[in-house]
């Protein structure tokens, strides 16, 4: 689900969008955007939106709305300073999901999170007394995107049953869901809103977890039952200064939670690279991607990475050589840079991510505390 990216500026646009916060959904992938297409699809987007500023819903064009939503952002407690004996690399032990092995029944491998960090561990990458921990978002933090009847809705077990595409956790007390599904979850929500200002602050982070790319205001699905994204978003143009934000999604579906989050608002930029015959199948999403890359089933590496370059000034290198790509060119021009490592079904994912990051470290690209050398 997502990762950092960095577009390539000219004077011009680079005074014009600074601050900037990049975000990329996809487990360890970054690029960087063609930065003719990408002043091309600005100025035609701030044509076609002519200023509006709304993202998570037409009721936002209210003061009342935009007054709540800013004095709840004013009031959480998920941003809290880090010590500089930590790093920007966030992760907790409540991001993973046992529910009594009933979570074998979806795809998606839900101790992932924690097999990243054990590689990292193992590796010597990082120390585990160095990890942040975040917080666990509140409901009034998550009432920054989401509407009270949304999040009544998650009280119902069949409800997030759906959501997370599991059918027999329909039939447990929803207590017990939210204990062991809704409240990892919503720590890996705080993780991702927390990563924002520690990539502001240190100028990269990552949360080994978040990317719910799925999921909006009003609507989970895909086992997405947060809008992870658009909340850190939200955090970030409120508390961090920041005035635009590019989301690159590189997962193989379609992220329309935050594309429908995000319709209508002209500070952030989203390019999608999908597969349009496969979920969501989200048809008025795909109306608010400003740059959209499909690429169907049965698609060769060469073939999609041919459409990765005509979209994209990246080379076709393997996954861990476009992270220390994008990485170098975010560094060198100050850019912060946030990380979301949700997606990927499969068990070699993790591994696939922990040697993304490890070569990063490996490089000096970000500094996870252990010194290594550049090699």
């Amino acid at each position: 689900m997502k990762n950092p990216v960095v577009p390539s500026w000219t004077e011009s646009t680079r005074n014009l969008f600074k601050p900037v916060i990049v975000l990329v959904i996809t487990f360890a992938a970054t690029v960087k955007l063609s930065q003719s297409l990408y002043r091309y699809n600005l100025r035609r987007r701030s044509r076609a939106r002519s200023g509006t500023m709304s993202s998570s819903s037409s009721s936002d064009n209210g003061t009342g709305v935009q007054a709540r939503r800013r004095s709840r952002i004013l009031s959480s407690k998920l941003y809290f300073d880090i010590p500089n004996s930590k790093v920007p690399l966030i992760y907790s032990s409540a991001y993973d999901i046992t529910f009594l092995g009933i979570e074998k029944l979806h795809p998606f491998d839900s101790s992932k999170w924690g097999r990243i960090c054990g590689f990292l561990l193992v590796d010597n990458v990082v120390d585990k007394n160095c990890i942040v921990e975040p917080l666990e978002a509140s409901k009034n933090d998550l009432l920054v995107v989401h509407s009270e009847a949304y999040l009544n809705c998650l009280k119902k077990s069949a409800n997030v049953a759906m959501i997370i595409e599991v059918p027999p956790v329909a039939v447990f007390p929803n207590c017990l869901v939210q204990q062991k599904v809704l409240y990892p979850f919503r720590n890996q929500v705080g993780g991702t809103i927390l990563a924002a200002k520690l990539a502001k602050e240190r100028g990269w982070a990552i949360n080994v977890g978040g990317g719910f790319h799925h999921c909006s205001g009003e609507k989970g699905g895909g086992f997405c039952a947060y809008a992870d994204i658009s909340l850190c978003i939200h955090f970030a143009f409120e508390r961090l200064n920041i005035s635009r934000v590019m989301i690159i999604d590189l997962d193989a579906h379609q992220g329309n939670g935050h594309e429908t989050d995000f319709a209508n608002d002209c500070r952030v930029y989203t390019l999608d690279m999908y597969n349009p015959g496969i979920y969501p199948f989200d048809y008025e999403a795909r109306r608010y991607i400003d740059q959209k890359v499909e690429v169907v089933s049965g698609t060769t590496t060469n073939e999609y990475l041919r459409k990765l370059d005509e979209a994209l000034e990246i080379s076709p290198d393997g996954i861990t050589n476009r992270d220390e790509k994008v990485f170098r060119f975010a560094r060198k021009r100050n850019i912060p840079i946030v990380m979301l490592t949700s997606g990927g079904y499969m068990k070699s994912s993790a591994r696939v991510i922990a040697d993304s990051i490890t070569n990063l470290s490996n490089k000096c690209l970000i500094d996870t505390g252990k010194n290594m050398t550049a090699t």
